[in-house]
């Protein structure tokens, strides 16, 4: 996401970029260059104008005029003003006191309301360790109780339905009961939706609200709409009153504008945004962060996270174990790749990484089957030979590429790969190893 908007900004940065001191010019000239990029990534028109009246506020103070490196601080002026436009920092969920806790999720058709319902009971139930209940209120779209149930069993939570033949109403006032019954600490009631706003869907929704009583009314919005995005958030919270949103498709082509637009448009917080297809492809929204990833800085926390979660850390620490005795193998290799795989796909992981060019990437399809093949290649070898690479002449690599229906280039080029993979990372345990954990408060 936002790849084109980092591209366009970092074209509007080179105004200011190889200057020793900036002229209100320059600064005038840079501001107009970054004015075009928000607006052309469909960012509100009301945003934009008071984001380039913050910037150029600062932009013309002493800290830049007076700087040995302009460039940078007009980057830390944009990167804090963007931050502070997204509502500065991640908003938490509001948990009951006295449990259940209840979630509305609103929203038109198509957005993935039904899906990020799922997604929602799964990272209540991974992260805060709650026993979530899915309450099916759409009884209007064809299949949409089968899709919820469908979905619950792919997160392993209960979906709680009474059919299409009550109302709404009736059956959220009875999953709340059902959930006190059975001890379910989280009710999250999947409402109906429409393909646009209509007045039924909302006087609807404001009975079941009325009703029931929610901590949480999250909208699920999504980011592929642009500026109609924002415009549907705000008529949703003149409406219910939402207390977030959710914002999906964040993985998707889209131009940025809704999420740097959502939170000044509405005062409503992004607290949660999709990534993805996969049921753990939720996250925290965190704006100092989707910041740093929209000036090309990357997301190292969000990268860290991720390989925690993902990572088996005794492995770990037997894999420091051989990195320091050097006994690295092509098992070990395997057993890497796998983690690897287990973080999502590669171009996701590489779009997290600083100084990795987003505009190069954008074309780029990174083929995850790839570690499949290399994986069918090492399973081929003997156990000796994952030891012993060595030992590898052209007739076991004939034997070893007939048996993963590989060819023989193949399993040289994964010799060579595991060779230089080697080689680094024997560089890396003798002097970055202890240098990298620091940095990034792992040690």
């Amino acid at each position: 996401m936002h790849e084109t908007l980092a591209e366009k900004l970092s074209r509007a940065f080179s105004v200011f970029r190889n200057k020793g001191k900036l002229s209100e010019a320059d600064i005038k000239e840079g501001m107009r260059q970054i004015k075009l990029a928000l607006l052309e990534a469909d960012v509100n028109f009301k945003v934009v104008k008071e984001f380039i009246n913050a910037v150029s506020q600062r932009a013309v103070g002493a800290e830049v005029m007076e700087s040995l490196v302009p460039s940078q601080m007009i980057v830390k002026i944009v990167n804090e003003e963007l931050t502070a436009i997204m509502g500065g920092k991640a908003e938490k969920v509001k948990f009951a006191s006295k449990p259940p806790t209840i979630i509305m999720l609103v929203g038109l058709q198509g957005a993935g309301k039904t899906t990020h319902c799922a997604k929602l009971a799964k990272f209540f139930k991974d992260k805060n360790e709650k026993r979530p209940l899915l309450v099916a209120c759409d009884v209007y779209r064809p299949a949409a109780i089968k899709q919820l149930q469908v979905v619950g069993e792919q997160v392993g939570v209960p979906v709680f339905t009474m059919g299409d033949k009550l109302s709404p109403v009736e059956i959220a006032k009875a999953g709340i009961s059902h959930a006190v019954k059975y001890g379910n600490d989280v009710v999250i009631i999947d409402t109906a939706g429409r393909l646009h706003i209509d007045e039924t869907l909302m006087e609807e929704l404001q009975k079941i609200k009325a009703a029931v009583e929610p901590d949480e009314i999250l909208l699920t919005v999504d980011a592929m709409l642009g500026q109609d995005a924002v415009n549907v958030a705000k008529t949703f919270n003149d409406m219910l009153d939402i207390t977030g949103v959710i914002l999906t498709k964040l993985d998707g082509d889209t131009r940025g504008g809704a999420a740097l637009s959502v939170k000044y448009v509405t005062g409503k917080p992004i607290k949660f945004c999709g990534v993805g297809e996969k049921p753990d492809a939720l996250e925290v929204f965190h704006p100092d962060r989707m910041a740093q990833r929209i000036l090309g800085m990357g997301d190292v926390l969000s990268l860290i996270e991720k390989a925690e979660q993902s990572l088996d850390m005794k492995k770990a620490e037997e894999m420091e174990r051989k990195l320091a005795e050097n006994s690295f193998t092509l098992a070990d290799y395997l057993d890497q790749m796998d983690q690897l795989r287990h973080m999502g796909p590669l171009d996701s992981i590489l779009k997290m990484m600083p100084g990795v060019n987003q505009a190069a990437l954008r074309d780029v399809k990174i083929d995850d089957r790839q570690i499949d093949r290399m994986e069918a290649i090492i399973l081929s070898m003997t156990p000796l030979e994952r030891r012993k690479p060595q030992i590898i002449n052209s007739s076991r690599k004939k034997r070893i590429a007939a048996g993963c229906g590989q060819k023989v280039e193949d399993v040289n080029r994964l010799l060579k790969q595991f060779e230089q993979t080697q080689k680094m990372m024997k560089q890396f345990s003798k002097d970055g190893g202890k240098k990298f954990g620091r940095r990034f408060g792992l040690q």
